[in-house]
């Protein structure tokens, strides 16, 4: 998995072909997985065009998930930082406590479609985790969630929530025992029992369709954020900040702007606790292209190719590539990529919490960390929007042992 040339990239406004986004995405599978794959492919493009299939997916986000999610004008926050007006797109206040449920929702429809009766998913943060618990749980699926050991000890919570919604948690005990093991074990998993077996992957990553499909269950919360920004301040934001993991909830967000490219996209990746490699989890901040699990991405590796460990205080963005959307649209310059340390998010979760009330998950805390960085050099007639992907209930183990309050 060397280092490779990046071939020349087209304007991201402009269509993709089938599995790629320039470059990057295609399909890098086993051949025993090219049926599944194509048999989902198949089945995802005919409910795209299902009318009763868009109409339940759309009353099950309203009902059950709680869509749409407000936009909420955090002005203590905006009065503290100075500059820019600062909006906060409201996807921790989903059912489960996070973006993940309206993938989860549409997977688990095409589930139903395809007449499987076994789902398999990876999770880092747990997220994923529950929320694909929680939809087999509402359809009557056999569930089972492969999760890093080290994670499983860092998110506890989600675990019991996971189990106590009936799902399987299997360890993984592999490698770094993180979300990249995980994605390993659901794979092998998917290979064996291929014919009854759906795997729910919760991230714009993996072999085509995932990063398109996925993708497209969380562009609901771009369109929601156009319209109400649209309504709050009657123009469109100078800019969109969210942290990017995989990449699902800043993809969701960043589409229903990419045409608008006055509008500055911005994804904050983990810059952990250091530069050197194997200290965070930065695809930009030195990866380089390669193939990992299904996809051609930004990867963190070696000279000789061999995927690095990760760290990140956040196990959501603890994870060596990136979805293939994200590196194309860094590669054409439409979107910018940063990073922010453990401190700086630790610091903003605080800020955010004593501020507004709002206790952010820690991934979403990284985007919050730069939304400091900027605002306080904005026009206060500046708009941005600054996406809270999850709530930081999952997190408080993590933030009692790593902050000192008095």
């Amino acid at each position: 998995m060397a280092s490779a040339v990046i071939p020349k990239v087209k304007d991201p406004t402009t269509r993709p072909s089938r599995g790629r986004f320039g470059p990057y995405g295609g399909r890098y599978v086993p051949e025993t997985l090219m049926a599944a794959l194509e048999e989902l492919e198949q089945h995802y493009a005919q409910a795209k065009r299902d009318r009763r299939f868009q109409q339940r997916l759309d009353d099950l986000l309203r009902t059950y998930a709680g869509r749409p999610t407000p936009m909420f004008f955090a002005r203590r926050l905006a009065r503290e930082l100075g500059g820019a007006k600062i909006y906060l797109k409201r996807e921790d206040l989903l059912h489960t406590g996070a973006h993940k449920i309206n993938n989860c929702l549409g997977q688990v429809l095409l589930v139903e479609r395809m007449g499987k009766h076994r789902v398999i998913a990876e999770t880092g943060a747990g997220q994923h985790g529950v929320a694909t618990a929680t939809v087999c749980a509402l359809f009557g699926f056999e569930c089972v969630v492969y999760m890093g050991t080290e994670d499983m000890r860092r998110q506890e919570l989600n675990v019991f929530r996971m189990r106590l919604l009936g799902a399987e948690v299997r360890g993984v005990d592999s490698g770094s025992r993180t979300l990249k093991d995980a994605i390993n074990e659901a794979m092998r998993d998917w290979v064996t029992n291929v014919r009854t077996t759906h795997y729910l992957l919760g991230s714009v990553l993996g072999p085509h369709p995932y990063p398109t499909m996925v993708r497209d269950f969380h562009k609901v919360t771009g369109r929601e954020a156009r319209a109400q920004i649209l309504r709050a301040e009657g123009k469109l934001p100078k800019a969109i900040i969210a942290c990017v993991g995989g990449g699902s909830n800043s993809i969701g967000i960043f589409h229903e702007f990419i045409k608008d490219k006055r509008v500055e996209l911005i994804g904050v990746e983990a810059c952990g606790r250091g530069e050197r490699l194997g200290e965070h989890a930065a695809r930009f901040c030195g990866g380089s292209p390669g193939v990992l699990q299904g996809t051609y991405s930004y990867v963190l590796q070696d000279e000789a190719g061999q995927i690095s460990t990760t760290h990140s205080i956040s196990a959501g963005l603890d994870y060596p590539s990136i979805g293939p959307e994200h590196a194309w649209l860094k590669d054409t310059g439409r979107a910018q990529y940063v990073a922010a340390s453990d401190e700086e998010a630790l610091d903003a979760c605080t800020l955010l919490a004593r501020t507004e009330g709002i206790i952010p998950a820690l991934e979403s805390a990284h985007a919050v960390a730069e939304l400091v960085k900027r605002a306080p050099k904005l026009k206060k007639s500046d708009a941005v929007i600054v996406n809270i992907s999850g709530r930081g209930d999952k997190d408080i183990g993590i933030l009692r042992e790593s902050l000192k309050l008095d």
